[in-house]
């Protein structure tokens, strides 16, 4: 009889969040497959449960998915978790997750905590439509056409982020989208757990002051439109833009785009507010 792979979500930082169903699955399991062993093995020792561990990370997840579907082929059961959160979300597992389905046998999903819905249902952010684009690019240029391509979602924007690069990655958020309004969340469930909201130069001014920032960030950003809350847009201010981009060597298609995807207007808005100004 063959046995299962079960993806079991994982606390994101407070122990108290692990479920019950959780709990029995692992206690059940007859090996578990886990990102970091020492990781996980903290977590098995909290809850008292002794399983065999058996290393899935990055680096030798293909090799192991092979593994871990003779297992599963054999009749074991097989737990899948990662080091907080659910599995595969911007976690190994999908490669193991892909093989098993392949094999044609089954995949129980056991859920749990996210640091995308935790920091979105308490972000004060619309949350009826969301998109989640996982870690940003670590250098500014990619990162900025991250950002860029997302520029004209009309949802509200889900990012990870180190900490280290969270003020240079809100630099650029407001070089490419404008004013929009953010949610910095972090250390989601842990003790210093922290919130920080504002337009993106408020946030920034924050963080900017400290000597440094600590813990794992969840980075949310309004939708493109003026419920999120960005700054209404002047002909003045506008204006005054464009000249500053031609100023910086670009042509004035290109600075009346980028003008205009900062102030969160379509390009035909823009100019024809531009048009209004000059008229007058």
């Amino acid at each position: 009889m063959s046995g299962v792979l079960s993806l079991v979500g994982t606390p994101i930082g407070n122990l108290e969040d692990i479920t019950l169903r959780a709990l029995r699955t692992l206690r059940e399991a007859d090996r578990i497959a886990c990102e970091d062993t020492r990781r996980t093995l903290k977590l098995l020792s909290h809850f008292e449960i002794r399983k065999p561990l058996l290393s899935c990370h990055e680096h030798n997840e293909a090799a192991r998915a092979a593994e871990i579907v003779a297992l599963i082929e054999a009749g074991e059961k097989v737990a899948l978790v990662s080091d907080a959160g659910m599995p595969t979300i911007s976690d190994p597992g999908y490669r193991v997750v892909k093989a098993v389905i392949a094999a044609e046998l089954r995949v129980e999903p056991i859920p749990g905590p996210t640091a995308v819905e935790t920091a979105l249902a308490a972000s004060g952010l619309p949350s009826d439509a969301y998109c989640y684009r996982g870690f940003l690019p670590a250098r500014s240029g990619k990162r900025r056409k991250e950002l860029q391509a997302a520029a004209d979602q009309s949802a509200t924007l889900v990012y990870y982020e180190a900490p280290h690069r969270i003020v240079g990655c809100l630099d650029d958020l407001r070089a490419t989208m404008g004013e929009r309004q953010v949610v910095v969340a972090r250390e989601l469930t842990k003790k210093h757990e922290e919130f920080l909201r504002g337009t993106v130069s408020e946030v920034l001014g924050v963080l900017s002051s400290r000597a440094e920032v600590k813990g794992e960030i969840t980075l949310l950003v309004g939708r493109a439109d003026t419920s999120s809350g960005a700054i209404e847009p002047n002909a003045e201010s506008l204006a005054a833009r464009v000249s500053e981009l031609v100023g910086e060597g670009r042509s004035r298609m290109d600075a009346l785009k980028q003008a205009a995807r900062e102030a969160g207007l379509h390009k035909r808005d823009a100019y024809s507010l531009l048009e209004g100004n000059a008229e007058k």
